[in-house]
């Protein structure tokens, strides 16, 4: 028997033992990492929640701003956006920010606990439709990701980009000066204190451009991100937040 002959035959038999090895692996992995529900502890899959505690969220509807995703008694454009409409098209939300997604969103943002964040993205990818173009996170500042040391909309893009199976341009935005909090200002003073905060740095000629964030609370930079990438091209640019904010 020639020695090629017994390679082949050595490669073909440690491949029938390996298959059912590494299959039993799997399951154990599989197994072992049963997820628990990150609201009752009770036994989750998919997004780490249960059943239950997912159909109790505070999912927004149809019945909101076809523009700003504010909730309305019937769908249609809002007062604040016909008086002033926004840069961006449209806003997609998953939920309202309220309990409890308001504090799985901090835990995440300001705890750190990315596989919230892995959770909290499942439930936006599966509002999402059509897929767009391409996936750009909401940019921090220098002296914010070294606060923070991570960008959670850029944690949040990573499994929304893999689920839709569509690209992230995590260095296509930069957000160019620190701004104070927005949640700090009145709503006509946001508009002035993100002015000029953004630059694009490509071309993104004719693309759907989908914006990635946690929260919108008046739309006040993510319209300002909007007006820089419609001056770079885009077409259409697309919020996709994880909670929306609702006025009283």
């Amino acid at each position: 028997m020639s020695y090629t002959t017994l390679s082949s035959q050595m490669r073909s038999l440690l491949s029938n033992l390996a298959a059912p090895l590494l299959n039993s692996v799997r399951e154990l992995r599989r197994k072992g990492l049963a997820a628990q529900c990150l609201l009752c502890g009770a036994a989750a899959t998919g997004a780490s929640l249960c059943t239950g505690c997912r159909a109790d969220l505070p999912w927004l509807t149809d019945a909101a701003c076809t523009s700003c995703a504010h909730p309305l008694p019937a769908a249609g454009l809002c007062g604040q956006c016909l008086a002033e409409p926004p840069h961006y098209d449209r806003v997609i939300a998953a939920c309202r920010y309220t309990f409890p997604i308001a504090g799985l969103i901090q835990s995440f943002k300001y705890g750190g606990r990315l596989p919230v964040g892995t959770a909290l993205a499942a439930l936006l990818a599966s509002r999402v439709q059509p897929s767009p173009d391409l996936i750009v996170p909401m940019p921090l500042s220098a002296q914010r990701l070294r606060e923070r040391g991570f960008n959670q909309a850029l944690e949040l893009a990573r499994h929304i980009g893999r689920t839709l199976h569509v690209p992230i341009e995590a260095s296509l935005c930069v957000k160019t000066r620190d701004t104070p909090p927005q949640t700090r200002m009145p709503w006509k003073e946001r508009r002035k204190n993100i002015r000029a905060a953004f630059v694009v740095a490509g071309d993104v000629a004719g693309y759907h451009v989908a914006v990635v964030d946690d929260v919108l609370t008046t739309g006040a930079t993510l319209s300002e991100l909007a007006r820089n990438l419609k001056r770079a091209g885009a077409a259409t640019v697309t919020g996709y937040v994880i909670a929306r904010t609702v006025s009283r």
